[in-house]
């Protein structure tokens, strides 16, 4: 395997492996969230006030009113 080769290699798995991280860091934020909309329902079905379900979950007030 020449230099260029080499190198080319070399890009390639740091690019795969960049890839692999970003995708992890994605799939928290998303479960996250996703837990975030799971306590969000249950404060609703207490019938907490809005507001403070957005302040507990991070939601915003519009995406909670949707649920």
């Amino acid at each position: 395997m020449g230099t260029q080769e080499y190198l080319l290699d070399k890009a390639e798995k740091k690019g795969i492996q960049k890839g692999k991280i970003e995708g992890k860091i994605e799939g928290k934020i998303e479960g996250k969230r996703e837990e975030a909309i799971a306590i969000a329902l249950e404060f609703k079905k207490m019938g907490l006030p809005i507001a403070d379900i957005a302040k507990g979950t991070g939601l915003s007030i519009e995406e909670i009113e949707k649920l």
